[in-house]
């Protein structure tokens, strides 16, 4: 689990909030590299797009229709923030595939903010736009009255409950592939089957590259799904 391992970019051993790590330096990459594809990669808009221009409008078309299909015309307001959270993940993502990179989205201490981030957030909109009635999400209108109550109960548990199934689920399945291609990585050094490694190693990380944008996808989904859910409290 080395891979996984904060450390400090300048030597010694300590770690403080303010001291810059390889975690600091790839989530900066990371940025970067949004940056570089969103903003400087579109700078130069053409009617026949260049490849670069290409991605980031494919990008941008795909996060509007989720957007737009999940949330309806009410959630494109907040459409440049699941832009943003989208495309950090995808690029966090690739860029830990990398040789000697660092998965910043490994780490629940990245996806855990991300994943509050949109909790507290969604829950803020539905008191903004609903008051008190954003509390009838909680209440399922279309069941039987007597066992609303503890669907209600239900409700509020797996409510609260999302930001932490949201967070494991990106950081467990990037350490989870990381840390398989390592134990494969570590029989190659056996003759006897290290073809088979090879191959399995290869296997993995193709599986890998497309986790790394499963994962971005499913959880900006999850975030309309929960926004959607702000929107029309209302089972």
């Amino acid at each position: 689990m080395d891979q996984f391992i904060v450390k400090p970019l300048f030597g010694g051993d300590e770690l403080h909030w303010y001291t810059p790590s390889n975690v600091t330096l790839w989530l900066a990459l990371t940025v970067l590299g949004v940056f570089l594809l969103l903003v400087a990669g579109t700078r130069r808009r053409a009617i026949v797009p260049s490849r670069t221009q290409s991605v980031a409008e494919l990008a941008y078309c795909l996060v509007y229709k989720m957007v737009e299909d999940v949330t309806g015309k009410e959630g494109l307001r907040y459409f440049p923030y699941i832009m943003t959270l989208f495309m950090f993940i995808v690029f966090a993502n690739f860029l830990g595939l990398l040789p000697m990179a660092f998965t910043t989205t490994s780490h629940i201490a990245v996806t855990a903010v991300l994943a509050l981030l949109v909790f507290v957030g969604i829950t803020a909109l539905g008191f903004a736009l609903h008051g008190m009635s954003f509390l009838r999400l909680f209440w399922v209108d279309a069941a039987p009255l007597p066992i609303r109550p503890i669907l209600a109960v239900i409700e509020v548990i797996s409510y609260f409950v999302r930001p932490v199934s949201h967070s494991i689920r990106l950081a467990g399945n990037m350490m989870a592939g990381h840390a398989v291609i390592k134990v494969f990585a570590a029989f190659a050094a056996l003759a006897a089957i290290s073809p088979v490694s090879i191959l399995a190693i290869t296997a993995i990380y193709a599986l890998e590259t497309l986790v790394a944008f499963i994962q971005a996808y499913v959880f900006t989904i999850l975030t309309c799904v929960y926004l959607k859910d702000a929107l029309h409290p209302h089972h």
